[in-house]
């Protein structure tokens, strides 16, 4: 099927692209090899899915810290783009201590090309502090533009950030940087690292102290996480960044336990506060409840007897309720066939659910996933599942209809070609305006969606364009 996929292609193409798709095998499930080739810039000419660095640093890190004013600073168009937010929900009201939703670009003309955007960046940020006196930060955010003309948003940060009294925090996450949204990652990563880990001061630390990393709320899937670690005793200090702050960020270092969701965004700070600070950092998985228990476990393992005791309490106060929902839709999910492409976690983390409704993965993969995301996959697939990274877009297509799968779940820009093949379809970025899926209060509602995608009158009711 694969090299029917790869015939297409030219030549140089195909040697190419062969590198990034596998067929999993018994012996990689047992040793965890995966041969397939990441982190590598997208072939020019193919229409890949991937994002950019400033969708990684603006999208993803940085934008969803709700007490700070986020610039887009360069023409409107990238700015415009990231309004339409992965709704991560937070807490506040709007346009007085909560700016999640809004959208500042300081909207490049052709002269702002020709002789330089700071002092307009400048303007911005005094008319931003005026306008909203509780914004706690400033961050800015440059598009590509401001790196090709070398504008200096380091001098101007430095410079507003004594004439405002509030942190203005430059962030080089030009679209251009690297092969995909991974860098813009490291780089708001490295911004956080450098300009605000470390500066706040917890006043009542305690022994039970943990962080959420990586968890960005998208339709509420912090808050459903964090019912579950405080139910077991726990004390969440921050948010990496759904729902979080700027003070949250300062005072992380802190925690006793780091508790990483999506790896691929955030590694890099439990790294650094591991190196730093001493802090021990562990991946979780709070897809379904098979993946939700075992994580539990995992966490109070690094706790005393009492948060242990209270996890097993907590696992067994849900059970029922967890029986109840597989029993009603595992009968009606039971051997559908899934393929998923997915940023730098969904990809491997919500296998497990899938299984618990007895759904079977086919195919999955990443769009800016690196080799440790693909070793940490291949052990939780079946032989026989395809394995890709940052495949094109007629080569999901292609997989899709040769493999003959009842649900895809991808991102919002593959939603609607699906829909018009006629094969049901899931959001697996932002849930479809629908969440949260973590924990065993989102695996209630993950359930639910996946059947009305799956069992939808509506598909057999059009009519296909071929």
């Amino acid at each position: 099927m694969l090299e029917e996929l790869l015939e297409v292609y030219p030549e140089r193409t195909k040697k190419f692209k062969k590198k990034h798709f596998q067929v999993v095998e018994e012996e990689n499930i047992e040793s965890g090899k995966c041969s397939v080739k990441s982190n590598i810039k997208s072939r020019p000419g193919v229409m890949t899915i991937r994002g950019c660095a400033y969708a990684g640093s603006k999208g993803v890190v940085w934008g969803p810290i709700k007490d700070m004013i986020h610039i887009s600073h360069g023409p409107v168009g990238c700015g415009q783009y990231s309004w339409g937010t992965r709704r991560n929900y937070a807490t506040g009201t709007l346009g007085v201590n909560n700016f999640t939703v809004m959208q500042i670009t300081s909207d490049f003309q052709e002269r702002d090309i020709v002789f330089g955007g700071d002092k307009k960046l400048e303007a911005l940020c005094k008319e931003v502090k005026e306008m909203f006196p509780l914004a706690k930060g400033i961050s800015i955010q440059s598009e590509c533009p401001v790196g090709l003309i070398g504008d200096d948003i380091e001098a101007v940060g430095k410079k507003m950030t004594k004439e405002l009294g509030v942190p203005v925090i430059p962030v080089r996450c030009e679209g251009f940087r690297g092969v995909s949204q991974s860098l813009g990652h490291h780089i708001a990563n490295d911004t956080i690292r450098d300009h605000v880990m470390g500066t706040r001061e917890l006043e009542e630390a305690g022994p039970y102290d943990v962080a959420i990393i990586g968890d960005y709320n998208i339709g509420g899937d912090a808050w459903a996480s964090r019912i579950l670690l405080e139910e077991i005793g726990l004390r969440v200090i921050a948010q990496w960044s759904g729902d979080g702050s700027i003070n949250e960020l300062g005072i992380t270092h802190k925690s006793k336990l780091n508790l990483i969701h999506c790896y691929r965004s955030m590694n890099y700070m439990a790294k650094t506060m591991e190196k730093e600070y001493g802090i021990p950092w562990m991946e979780y998985n709070f897809f379904g409840p098979t993946k939700t228990i075992e994580s539990l476990r995992a966490i109070a393992a690094h706790f005393d007897e009492t948060i242990q005791a209270n996890a097993e309490r907590v696992i067994a106060a849900y059970k029922d309720e967890m029986d109840e929902v597989i029993e009603k839709y595992h009968p009606r999910l039971e051997g559908k066939k899934v393929m998923l492409i997915i940023g730098g976690l969904r990809a491997r983390h919500t296998i497990g659910a899938y299984e618990d409704l007895g759904m079977e993965i086919v195919a999955t993969g990443y769009e800016f996933a690196h080799k440790d995301d693909y070793e940490k996959t291949i052990v939780e697939l079946k032989e026989g599942t395809v394995l890709y990274d940052d495949p094109g877009a007629f080569d999901v297509e292609f997989l899709s209809d040769k493999l003959d799968v009842d649900l895809m779940g991808a991102g919002v820009k593959e939603k609607y070609v699906y829909h018009k093949l006629g094969i049901p379809f899931r959001q697996m970025h932002s849930w479809d305006y629908s969440g949260p899926y973590h924990g065993f209060d989102g695996f209630k509602v993950f359930a639910q969606d996946m059947d009305t995608a799956i069992n939808s009158p509506v598909w057999n009711l059009m009519d296909l364009p071929f």
